[in-house]
């Protein structure tokens, strides 16, 4: 298990040193602005996908989660954050295309910029997953890339709390809250 252990945290901390700083900050301005926030992804992207969408909702955020039933239209001047390791994920491909086409801002979180998902964004965030024999052994499918996008996501949130000037206790007031 150490073996396999180190071998994630390697290809998550290659990964994430790769991300675009300059990118980074631009997704964080798009993110604070004042509009809705849609989230999408398929599979276990998608699963990191509606994570991250949860802590922009304990965040204050209007975020909703496309393809759930009361997941309201997409306007002009709403932002869309789209998650596919590959960038060719049909559904994702054309959910961009077609919030693109009413004028929404759409960001990909992607391996591939230059995927089909890539062509249809307005910024990318790459986040690469390795090619090695050992991913297949250790780490298979899309395994670091999902893992490196969460703790991508996870990064984001002490950022925009200090840009909106939030701190924990503003995140606990949203939590969910089980009786």
């Amino acid at each position: 298990m150490k073996e396999t252990l180190n071998y994630f945290l390697g290809a998550i901390d290659k990964a994430l040193s790769g991300v675009n700083q300059a990118s980074v900050d631009l997704m964080i301005d798009s993110i604070t602005a004042p509009r809705k926030i849609f989230i999408y992804g398929v599979g276990r992207s998608g699963l990191i996908a509606q994570a991250f969408a949860v802590r922009l909702v304990q965040l204050g955020f209007d975020v909703h989660f496309v393809g759930e039933m009361t997941t309201p239209i997409v306007d002009s001047g709403d932002l869309v954050i789209i998650v596919s390791n590959t960038g060719e994920t049909m559904s994702a491909v054309q959910t961009a295309n077609i919030v693109r086409r009413v004028g929404a801002e759409v960001i990909s979180i992607t391996s591939h910029p230059n995927s089909k998902l890539g062509h249809a964004s307005n910024l990318i965030i790459q986040i690469s997953s390795p090619d090695d024999k050992e991913k297949k052994r250790n780490a298979p499918l899309g395994t670091i890339f999902e893992d490196a996008s969460l703790l991508f996501f996870d990064l984001l949130i002490p950022k925009i709390m200090e840009k909106t000037g939030q701190n924990e206790q503003s995140l606990e007031r949203r939590h969910a809250i089980w009786v």
